[in-house]
């Protein structure tokens, strides 16, 4: 019987190549169960920390005490919503993308905007703030924490949604990922509408009167 050939340096290069690409399993950051594709998130406020969940782990933490609170998986297109130019301009934020959400460890509404430094903290005026969240009470309904108004101005006209802040994060490790030079170049903006696309789909349209 011939004896099987050795694996050659350039075969056995390629099967490390393919082992390193393979993705790793995930598994629940609390347990270590092995999780499927899509699958509970939590956040710990304090660290603005997401983890991955499975469904047991998830439900203790259902109602939003303790160390964690479940993040939701329902988007939601505010399609009654108007934020004027005016407005916008009174909220100071530097760029034409942010989220907003209230936040237990500091007690208040903050604003972030994506930023090739992560999620970047914008000083935000809470007096105009809680002028806009008056005249829409859905913004005072939010989950805190979990729940975040993002708001999308590169659009037109400039499209509103209330999102689990998991896709905040998601935004912004886009803009990181694939911003290159100075205005980001034409990949970090092509993938930025791509993301927006698929929120549209995915999002419940809220404030339109049904048939």
């Amino acid at each position: 019987m011939t004896p099987s050939s050795p694996i050659s340096g350039d075969a056995l290069s390629a099967l490390q190549r393919l082992r390193q690409r393979r993705p790793a399993e995930e598994r629940c950051e609390l347990c270590a169960l092995p999780l499927p594709e899509r699958h509970a998130h939590l956040l710990e406020p304090k660290e603005r920390r997401v983890l991955c969940s499975c469904d047991p782990c998830a439900f203790l933490f259902q109602d939003g005490n303790g160390r964690y609170r479940r993040i939701p998986r329902e988007s939601y297109f505010l399609a009654s919503f108007v934020l004027g130019d005016l407005q916008w301009e009174a909220l100071a934020i530097p760029i034409n993308l942010a989220f907003f959400f209230h936040s237990s460890p500091a007690g208040r509404v903050a604003a972030f905007y994506p930023s090739l430094a992560g999620a970047t903290e914008s000083l935000l005026d809470l007096q105009s703030w809680n002028r806009i969240a008056e005249a829409y009470p859905r913004l005072r309904q939010m989950q805190p924490d979990v729940e975040a108004l993002l708001v999308n101005r590169l659009a037109t006209p400039p499209e509103h949604y209330i999102v689990p802040v998991d896709r905040c994060y998601e935004l912004t490790g886009i803009v990181r990922r694939h911003w290159s030079g100075f205005t980001g170049g034409d990949d970090v903006w092509r993938e930025i509408a791509r993301f927006f696309v698929t929120l549209r789909e995915e999002a419940i349209v809220e404030g339109v009167p049904r048939a």
